[in-house]
């Protein structure tokens, strides 16, 4: 008989892992509270403009390849992938701007009339964030990790020691780039995954190679399409699936999950349980009546949640032609701009913000000589009893300010359509841990990098999957993290078998 199994949460993460279940003949069933599959990927449109309200950048889509081939299906059968450049435009408080492009020739040529000091150090630059990347196929990628112990047994010394591992990305950048511009730009790039580069590990620096060697992606008709291609494999492979479903609580007896029950009443039984709601939210809520859930919510605190966001989703009547795909406003004191963020957990004063306009590589996204504006400006995540909703307009009219002072003129005069989310909207929608985006900050002082393990210590057949597991937040991880999530279960599952029949 085949293994009954539990998916709550329909995220990139859950689907993920149901996939790869389904692929492997266990019987599968997705309990998802909203109305449609994908969590924090999911969309809004109004008066014509169409936005992805989640990521808005692809990167490594050999993970989402790697996924479908494991359902004996082609990726590309299901969605469009095009590749952007230049990945992203840059712009800085002293008028300076630099398109960041995987293409040499114009990198280089950049390169040469910002710094020239710093163009041969970019070529060692890349040659370090590769074989950081390197290793990170050999380990982070390959299979679902708990801590340093797990690393000793996937790597020499050797290995452990090039990983530089009492670094933090921000110490090997500097160590590149005399230009605070270019260290800036590169530190950047950390925020893929919502941490701080002064806090996180030097193996992070491969997130560079990431992007300008494997490339920034865009789905034709929105990233959205992810989500959608992966509820149309799950219905292929009879995977149950129930929308507008919210799990009330994981039926446990001792160490076992038995089931779930539904905010309607309805229960469901299973073998196995996994959750794509983050790990600590999940014991404080549909596991508080356990009485081990407490305690072991309190020994997860180390694993800290990463930034939370205000998004504004602008719908404008105009077309601003200097402006590209993926457009970053750097703040003037980026080491300011961290530390209110991550060390005094307070919104910056002079926020980094991000534009994403994907009409620009996809007309059907806003009516004709018009654009979607997707806004995001990272900020802490919500405390225990706080919230964004004081300050909302305050900091709106902050990166409105920002925005409009460094050459997006007329922005407020050109809004035709608007839709907002605040940390408060993320915690409510999707469970986050304060509104988290990411899932769990990288910080190598206080979880060594690591991230929330996969296989809950306190019911053996409970399993996480999501931003919060290994290798943790953004599209290709998430994504990552329910395959190996999935790996994992099929790997706990032989273990028992083969004792069984030793025993």
């Amino acid at each position: 008989m085949r293994k009954k199994v539990i998916v709550i949460g329909g995220g990139l993460g859950g689907m993920s892992a149901a996939i790869r279940l389904a692929a492997d003949q266990y019987d599968v069933t997705v309990v998802e509270k909203g109305e449609r599959l994908g969590g924090k990927l999911n969309v809004r449109e109004g008066k014509g403009f169409k936005f992805d309200t989640g990521p808005s950048i692809l990167t490594m889509p050999w993970v989402l390849e790697q996924l479908f081939r494991s359902a004996n299906r082609d990726l590309h059968d299901y969605i469009t992938i095009k590749r952007i450049e230049p990945q992203w435009r840059t712009f800085f408080e002293d008028g300076t701007t630099i398109d960041l492009t995987s293409d040499l020739q114009k990198m280089m040529q950049q390169l040469k009339e910002h710094n020239p000091d710093d163009l041969h150090e970019f070529f060692q630059y890349m040659s370090y964030c590769t074989k950081m990347y390197e290793y990170s196929m050999k380990s982070f990628y390959k299979r679902s990790l708990t801590g340093v112990n797990d690393l000793r047994n996937m790597h020499s010394m050797k290995e452990l020691l090039a990983m530089d591992p009492i670094k933090s990305m921000d110490q090997v950048t500097k160590k590149h780039f005399s230009s605070k511009h270019l260290q800036q730009l590169f530190n950047f790039m950390i925020m893929y995954i919502g941490s701080s580069p002064y806090q996180a590990p030097a193996i992070l620096s491969q997130l560079v190679y990431v992007q300008l060697g494997i490339g920034i992606h865009y789905v034709e008709g929105g990233m959205y399409k992810i989500a959608e291609a992966m509820g149309k494999l799950l219905r292929e492979m009879n995977v149950n699936v129930l929308l507008n479903s919210k799990v009330k609580r994981i039926i446990t007896d001792g160490d076992t999950a038995k089931g779930v029950e539904l905010e309607n009443g309805e229960t469901l039984e299973a073998d196995l349980v996994v959750s794509n709601l983050e790990a600590i939210p999940a014991y404080n809520t549909v596991l508080e009546d356990h009485p081990g859930s407490k305690k072991t919510a309190a020994e997860l605190e180390k694993y800290v949640p990463t930034v939370s966001g205000l998004v504004l989703l602008l719908g404008v009547d105009k077309e601003y032609k200097h402006l590209a795909h993926h457009n970053f406003f750097f703040s003037e004191d980026p080491k300011k701009e961290f530390d209110q963020i991550f060390n005094e957990g307070v919104p910056a004063d002079d926020p980094t913000v991000y534009i994403g306009i994907s009409s620009k590589s996809d007309p059907s996204q806003a009516p004709a000589g018009k654009e979607n504006l997707f806004v995001l400006t990272h900020v802490p995540p919500l405390k225990p009893g706080e919230s964004f909703e004081e300050i909302k307009e305050q900091y709106r009219e902050k990166v409105l300010n920002k925005l409009e002072r460094m050459g997006v003129s007329g922005l407020r005069d050109h809004i035709e359509w608007e839709y907002q989310f605040t940390p408060d909207d993320i915690q409510e929608l999707y469970g986050s841990n304060g509104g988290s985006i990411y899932g769990v900050a990288t910080d190598r002082k206080k979880n060594g990098g690591f991230k929330i393990p996969s296989r809950s210590k306190m019911l053996h057949n409970l399993y996480f999957t999501g931003g919060s597991t290994h290798p943790g937040g953004g599209v290709p991880m998430v994504t990552l993290s329910g395959q190996l999530t999935a790996d994992l279960i099929l790997e706990d599952d032989l273990a028992k078998a083969t004792q069984k029949e030793i025993g």
